[in-house]
């Protein structure tokens, strides 16, 4: 080392550390005295000590430092200095703590305190492991240092006096270890273990500030068909484009985990906008769903996602998990590549669809299952061209079931091949009745569709019925193709070798790979009446996206159905793109087929489009109790109709125009809302924030709405009893007239 007060030592220091580590006392007399190569070192020759303290230090076995009483590095092995890259001048004067500190990430560290609190508490310091931080190159070196602090006689601090070596390699085996245990090895996401003692973590913090925390749950669909098709190794790597599309999308907004196999969790800190995560849950599923090269084909999966918000659907990890799950769950049997919030109503999901599943066998085995046909129209003259077939399902408790609800179920278990035998059956039979120029279309499932007898089904019910194969038209989504592609396209050729027409459903909505319509023969597309239902929303891209589709359709030779035109702005729209034939309230409702049948009487059948001028959206028929809050005053009102924008209410005489409500949709749902129109004990209000979808086919609040934020805005609690805050309503509040007049549903019935 170098000579010079306060920057190096001297041999007379190096002895002073070797009577530190040895209790002996050195004569510095001896440190002159020749060694002869066989004789043994006395404690007493320092001469031969120090040439042995300079062989242990290139040996590399250990290595000796010291610090002044300022934490200031005054002397360090040469071969240390070597192994950091630096030289030893570069190194002396340097404090302790810039060059070393406790890794974070080491197993046990965070139990450890800093190093800079153990130096300045003069603790004694025994085989500490620290990550070197001033090493060259910025290589990873982790050493473990050993040092006594250092005594005058009179007890003053002089410095540290310590070893060290390099615990790289262990340490390295440590960490890989570690996070194997914390992060999954094959995606690099975190691990099930992980992603618990997180979400434990933050909804432990966010508890006592009263904050939110969303979860979701994804699960990918069709990936069991990806490793038996094309092998484990090929559904290893769609896992990791899986979640390396997953980290692109959520980015640095949360944390992402593999739990296993081919499930996923997010967790959100500080999000409870509902619209916020279906808009990101449906970009999820909109970027899973897109194809993945692998080795030089393409797999196709889609994703599920339950979603649910802490602490309204889950105070603890335990409680909010199996709440999301049951929200995936919902979303698997709802048809797949879609999502669900949670909801209480869940609960008894699996309970109420195996009594629904049970009930839909014996509605089969009594022929309560009805068939009804939509007309399909061309545009240019309003002629009838075709007729889709759509179940209905009348159950004798529960009303109009949707199907929806029942043909996921079906599709669950071996009742989707009688099911959809049944539809096959019963619509080209009625079909045969109709005229020539009518076609029928009916819809196939992906799960009848692969299964082994469907091309002897088609023949069948074709002889059967006597209809001309053309006549009939199956309309299959593009879920049919994500099996083994060889076999459908050769049930493909068979189909159209037959006569059948193939319609793709749902196009533009899944996963829309343009290979489809070069591989299959499809002689139609049918626009999904998500994009027409958006179209005169200041939704410019569905506007495109309709145009798009139907350019495609014409440069390749094929027919394109635009479904779901309810209003004549949507028409005048659709048509301006180029759309030749239209499915829609606006021209008619599914109906009977003796309804049907006798409008088709005359030969031909044109129907005008008989309807509203604009669209209002997702407006639909409900009945179920609510709260109305005026003031300090809760009333009991019975929901009509719902939409976005606005509700029909229905139990409150004297609500007079431009009266301000806070309309309570229950589980912590309020809305503000202007009364638009009254009539007698029924009224309209116009909210002051749009709803949005809950992911299930109803609508529900973007936020919900907690009591303390209630009180802390002057709301009248008072007016809330009975909506779950209980636990915030003890103290009295004011209380006014009321001034409106609550009639009963029995009453009005009466």
């Amino acid at each position: 080392m170098s000579q010079g007060q306060g920057k190096g030592w001297t041999d007379h220091d190096v002895r002073s550390l070797l009577r530190t580590f040895s209790g002996s006392q050195i004569d510095a007399a001896n440190t002159d005295n020749a060694v002869g190569a066989l004789q043994p070192v006395g404690a007493d020759n320092a001469a031969q000590r120090l040439a042995l303290l300079d062989d242990f230090e290139q040996a590399g076995i250990n290595w000796i430092w010291a610090t002044d009483a300022d934490a200031r590095l005054i002397y360090m092995s040469a071969s240390a200095a070597l192994r950091m890259g630096k030289a030893c001048e570069r190194l002396v004067g340097q404090p302790l703590t810039s060059l070393f500190e406790i890794d974070s990430e080491l197993p046990g560290s965070q139990s450890s305190r800093p190093l800079n609190f153990q130096i300045a508490a003069r603790n004694r310091i025994l085989e500490q492991v620290v990550r070197c931080t001033a090493v060259a190159g910025g290589e990873a070196q982790w050493w473990s240092l050993t040092a006594l602090p250092k005594l005058d006689a009179e007890g003053n601090f002089l410095g540290y006096r310590g070893s060290a070596k390099d615990v790289t390699l262990e340490y390295s085996r440590k960490l890989e270890d570690s996070r194997a245990a914390e992060f999954d090895t094959l995606t690099g996401l975190a691990n099930r273990h992980q992603m618990n003692k997180r979400l434990d973590a933050y909804l432990a913090a966010f508890k006592a500030a009263k904050r939110s925390c969303a979860c979701l749950l994804l699960d990918l669909d069709k990936f069991k068909a990806v490793n038996d098709t094309m092998g484990h190794p090929a559904g290893d790597a769609l896992l990791k484009q899986v979640a390396e599309r997953l980290t692109s999308i959520v980015g640095k907004r949360g944390e992402i985990g593999r739990l296993g196999g081919d499930e996923f969790q997010i967790i959100l800190p500080d999000v409870d906008d509902r619209g916020a995560l279906g808009e990101l849950a449906d970009k999820i599923v909109s970027i899973v769903s897109q194809p993945y090269p692998i080795d030089g084909k393409q797999a196709i999966i889609g994703t599920s996602i339950g979603i649910g918000v802490a602490p309204f659907d889950g105070s603890d990890r335990d409680e909010l998990v199996r709440n999301v799950d049951l929200a995936l769950y919902a979303a698997k049997n709802g048809g797949r590549g879609q999502y669900r919030f949670y909801s209480s109503d869940l609960k008894d999901d699996a309970t109420e669809r195996a009594q629904l599943l049970d009930d839909l066998r014996q509605a089969l085995d009594r022929d309560e299952v009805d068939m009804f046909y939509q007309p399909v129209v061309r545009t240019e003259d309003n002629l009838v061209v075709g007729c889709e077939a759509l179940m209905r399902w009348e159950h004798p408790d529960r009303g109009p079931v949707s199907p929806g609800i029942f043909i996921p179920i079906a599709e669950e278990s071996s009742l989707i091949q009688v099911l959809g035998a049944f539809a096959l059956r019963r619509a080209c039979r009625d079909a045969a009745a109709w005229p020539d120029s009518v076609r029928v279309a009916v819809n196939v499932s992906a799960v009848q569709f692969a299964g082994n007898d469907f091309l002897d089904l088609v023949k069948d019910v074709l002889d059967e019925s006597g209809l001309a194969p053309d006549r009939l038209e199956l309309e299959l989504t593009e879920s049919v193709l994500l099996g083994d592609s060889v076999v459908a396209g050769e049930l493909f050729r068979q189909l159209k070798a037959l006569g059948v027409r193939l319609a793709l459903d749902d196009f533009g909505t899944g996963f829309s790979s343009l290979s489809y319509l070069r591989s299959a023969p499809f002689d139609k597309i049918k626009v999904d009446r998500s994009f027409v239902s958006s179209c005169t929303l200041n939704d410019k891209n569905s506007l495109k996206i309709i145009a798009a589709i139907i350019g495609l359709a014409d440069a390749l030779g094929m027919e394109t159905t635009v479904e779901g035109v309810e209003a004549f702005d949507q028409l005048e729209l659709v048509c301006a793109k180029g759309a030749r034939y239209v499915q829609g309230w606006l021209y008619a409702k599914a109906m009977p087929c003796a309804d049907l049948i006798e409008k088709l009487q005359s030969g031909e059948y044109s129907i005008e489009p008989s309807g509203p001028d604009r669209y209002r959206p997702g407006r639909r028929s409900v009945y179920r109790r609510i709260g109305v809050v005026h003031e300090d005053h809760r009333y009991e009102a019975i929901l009509r109709d719902l939409s976005v924008t606005g509700a029909g209410i229905e139990g409150l005489l004297g609500v007079p125009v431009g009266e301000q409500l806070v309309i309570d949709l229950g589980k912590g749902q309020l809305v503000l809302g202007t009364v638009t129109r009254s009539d007698g004990a029924t009224f309209g209000v116009e909210f002051e924030t749009r709803l949005i979808s809950d992911g299930a086919g109803g609508l529900c609040t973007r936020h919900r709405v907690s009591p303390y934020a209630l009180a802390a805005a002057g709301m009248p609690l008072n007016a809330l009893k009975g909506n779950g805050y209980t636990q915030v309503l003890s103290a009295p509040g004011a209380h006014s007239k009321p001034q409106f007049l609550e009639v009963s549903a029995t009453a009005r019935a009466a």
